[in-house]
């Protein structure tokens, strides 16, 4: 590998190639599932309000980082922290988090092939998300896809491979997310969804929706492992981190939102609880598309749409374990895709066979499997702990200080880190996420 470090083409493809990694099935899949089982309008007030108090400075921090160190997560504390210092330890433990999200979302990932492919071809008469997630074949061949499509776009270089792809796809998603949200907005049950949906209940805000919420705004946005850093080391100073932290937030907050307009609409018309979990997005829309004149193109339409957003995600993440193995092995970017490929997919198989060749795991309480754990080891722990370590490591002079941070955040034109901003970087942040993050476990249903 020489040390030449890889620069994206353009700043539209930092930010689509950054809010791409923020995208994915934690916006179209995991939000509107959340918001249905907390209660609608409150939960998405507060995630609002999450995002900006508490996603807005942590993305801020991480791009800082990267761009400071010209480094991928594993070896960017190296080149901030004092000489001595044991921070870097944090880089490593942020590698193993992209790797455990990896474990699971490679694998939802392949659920939204399969549902495609089906709708595509109109095989639609069994669908079903617990036909399909007990399917080993079924799991184990769109999973080995997922993986294959990623890491075949990572095998060229960032602007060729990575950059390219994802522009069309983002542009795609959006014209996609358009046409489905205007269409869900002209059904039966519309004004009852979109009631539900942006109407606050105050009286169902609580403590696990509060925590919910940060758990959320950190996933969608993938802060805490360092997937944010590794964009912020292919971009030059242009521009600040700010201003750029805030084009990517409102473009991530964007297509969660539309995805509630899509499916909380269907929800009331067809009559199906929006509190259905995980299954929410597959059943509903499914059976959707299926009562529908014309289901079979929607169908289709919908299914290529979270396509879409599930493989933003994931060639993202992808490229920061990419990137981490090939700086701490030296390996050039095909070697390193094969290596990463391989080892991605053999770990994901304990997610792929959890509900029937490995089905006997239940790590927490008889309904969970090994999705469960992964997301368990990823959204509950390395993405609130992560952002905390960022933040104290950017904050406090035990790390690379407040004066650093800022002169790396505001170089450039555009929005800057201001004075009156430092308590919130300092001391919101930090309290906030450690609170919500012990709040978080002492509530997290164990049994």
């Amino acid at each position: 590998m020489n040390n030449q470090r890889e620069r994206l083409g353009s700043r539209l493809g930092f930010i689509l190639l950054s809010a791409g990694c923020a995208i994915g099935c934690g916006n179209v899949w995991k939000f509107p599932w959340m918001t249905g089982q907390y209660g609608g309008g409150g939960f998405v007030l507060v995630y609002v309000l999450c995002l900006l108090l508490l996603g807005l400075p942590a993305m801020t921090m991480e791009f800082a980082m990267g761009r400071a160190s010209q480094a991928s997560p594993v070896q960017m504390y190296q080149k901030l922290e004092k000489p001595g210092q044991k921070w870097h330890i944090h880089g490593y433990i942020c590698l193993l988090g992209n790797i455990a999200l990896m474990a699971f979302y490679t694998v939802v990932t392949g659920w939204m092939i399969y549902y495609f492919v089906q709708f595509l071809t109109g095989k639609t008469a069994d669908l079903g998300f617990v036909n399909m997630i007990t399917n080993p074949t079924v799991n184990v061949t769109y999973l080995a896809v997922a993986v294959a499509v990623g890491f075949a776009v990572l095998s060229f270089d960032l602007q060729g491979g990575l950059e390219r792809v994802t522009k069309y796809m983002m542009v795609a998603l959006f014209a996609l997310m358009l046409v489905l949200a205007f269409h869900s907005a002209t059904l039966d049950g519309a004004k009852e969804g979109l009631r539900f949906y942006l109407i606050p209940d105050f009286s169902k805000i609580n403590g696990q929706v509060v925590v919910g919420a940060m758990n959320q705004a950190f996933f969608t946005l993938s802060l805490g492992i360092g997937s944010m850093a590794i964009f912020g080391s292919y971009i030059g100073k242009e521009h600040s981190l700010l201003g750029e932290s805030v084009n990517v937030i409102l473009l991530d907050t964007f297509v969660a939102i539309m995805a509630g307009f899509i499916i909380f609409p269907a929800c009331f018309t067809y009559d199906i609880t929006p509190g259905a979990g995980p299954a929410l997005l597959f059943d509903t829309m499914a059976s959707v598309f299926l009562n529908m004149a014309g289901g079979r193109l929607w169908g289709t339409l919908f299914f290529l749409f979270m396509v879409f957003a599930a493989f933003s995600t994931e060639l993202a993440v992808f490229e920061n374990i990419l990137a981490c193995v090939r700086e701490l092995t030296g390996w050039s970017r095909p070697k390193g895709c094969i290596v990463c490929g391989v080892g991605i997919f053999l770990i994901s198989l304990t997610t792929a066979l959890g509900y029937s060749v490995w089905g006997g795991f239940h790590p927490f309480n008889p309904d969970t499997a090994w999705l469960d754990f992964w997301d368990f080891i990823v959204s509950t722990n390395c993405l609130p702990v992560g952002a905390l370590v960022f933040s104290i490591f950017c904050c406090y002079k035990i790390g690379w200080g407040w004066d650093k941070f800022i002169a790396e955040a505001n170089a450039g034109k555009g929005l800057k880190v201001q004075n009156w901003m430092k308590p919130i970087f300092m001391y919101f942040v930090p309290i906030c996420v450690a609170a919500l993050y012990i709040y978080g476990l002492a509530t997290f249903g164990w049994k």
